[in-house]
């Protein structure tokens, strides 16, 4: 390998520091894009009853892989079962349909959590100012108040399964009254199962964060959602892309939970050697624009990691070792073209662009490399 890649200098921080990539396109959607009829969202009333039978039954999403764990303390969720008992109108609910027909909690997670929480007897009342109700348990209220709260109607706004992938993804960020969500975190909860297992395992190997840099935040998926991105180019390949990366991002989660092990045991294979093909040429520049001796390291690029991380999982690394000084130089000469760098900095997810950005760097890997083997 080149001695391009320098240790780092006193003034610079060695520690791992989340930051936010760049090449990932932030354009601006309009709601005028989508045709009205494709926006469906059924609404329904439910009492807290039947809500909680169907949360017992596993029909509703409660546990979300995110920073939405159950964080109410006792007091405020004393208030929110007051309130039902003062037959005080509650706010709506949001749900999301899932391929399997459960119903994801978009909106609302803390207070459907309380109300198992109570009937379940877990939830012992804290109201000082409520005599007659402090320290009582679901259990403990009369037979009058219980019904009162079972027969509580709540109004539930569920959003399709076939409402288009963006459009889902847009409606959950403006419907949410929590802590905002990313992108990621959202198609996380609307496809739990194998696939975003696969994302959660392979950010946390140390290979991942040796090639990255430990600077993808694990707190915002942004970690998860570049597996997700190797994931789906990978497996669907460049060609498949439409110009969606929500579409795409999720088609390949769809296909993903229906994987089977060894697949997936497979691709996880795939994806640690190109990171270790990666992180052996380029070290901390890995994924990264730089100039051969370039000595201060650039921010993660997203769109050279989708080249670069699935074009060298396609190569055992003896060979990519053995050929790393033509493969620095060459990527170097590709990073340096201005046809190529406009790819992987503006509108990046425009399908031209991703076209281009592979056909480059797929040029260069078989020129060099020769056809994929792997």
């Amino acid at each position: 390998m080149q001695d391009f890649n320098p240790k780092p200098t006193n003034s610079e921080s060695t520690a791992p520091e989340a930051e936010e990539p760049e090449g990932l396109d932030q354009e601006a959607k309009s709601w005028g894009d989508y045709p009205i009829d494709d926006i469906l969202i059924r609404t329904e009333s439910r009492t807290v009853f039947d809500v909680v039978r169907q949360i017992h039954r596993n029909m509703f999403v409660m546990d979300p892989d995110f920073q939405r764990d159950f964080i109410w303390p006792e007091d405020k969720q004393s208030k929110l079962i007051e309130s039902v008992i003062m037959r005080i109108p509650l706010p709506v609910f949001y749900l999301a349909e899932d391929d399997e027909g459960r119903s994801i909690v978009v909106d609302g997670l803390q207070r459907l959590s309380t109300f198992k929480s109570f009937l379940d007897d877990g939830l012992k009342l804290r109201l000082s100012d409520r005599p007659e109700l402090n320290g009582k348990r679901f259990s403990d209220l009369s037979s009058k108040l219980q019904n009162r709260i079972e027969n509580c109607n709540l109004t539930l706004y569920g959003i399709d399964s076939k409402v288009p992938e963006r459009a889902r993804l847009d409606i959950f960020e403006r419907v949410n009254g929590g802590v905002p969500l990313t992108r990621q975190q959202m198609r996380n909860s609307l496809f739990m199962g194998p696939a975003t297992q696969f994302l959660k395992d392979e950010s946390k190997t140390e290979i991942f964060t040796k090639a990255t840099g430990g600077s993808l935040s694990s707190k915002t998926m942004r970690d998860r959602e570049f597996v997700n991105r190797f994931c789906a180019f990978r497996i669907m390949g460049f060609e498949e892309y439409r110009g969606d990366m929500d579409k795409f991002l999720a088609e390949c989660l769809r296909l993903m939970n229906k994987f089977l092990p060894s697949k997936l045991s497979s691709l996880s294979n795939d994806f640690r050697r190109g990171l270790e093909n990666n992180f052996q040429l380029f070290e901390r520049h890995s994924f990264r624009k730089y100039t051969v001796g370039e000595k201060r390291r650039s921010v993660l690029n997203a769109s050279i990691w989708d080249v670069m991380s699935t074009g060298l999982s396609r190569y055992p690394t003896f060979l990519v070792n053995r050929q790393s000084n033509q493969v620095i130089q060459r990527v170097s000469e590709l990073l340096a073209n201005e046809e190529f760098a406009a790819a992987i900095t503006h509108s990046t997810n425009h399908t031209s662009r991703v076209q281009t950005r592979f056909r480059m760097a797929e040029k260069i890997f078989k020129e060099v490399l020769g056809a994929y083997s792997c």
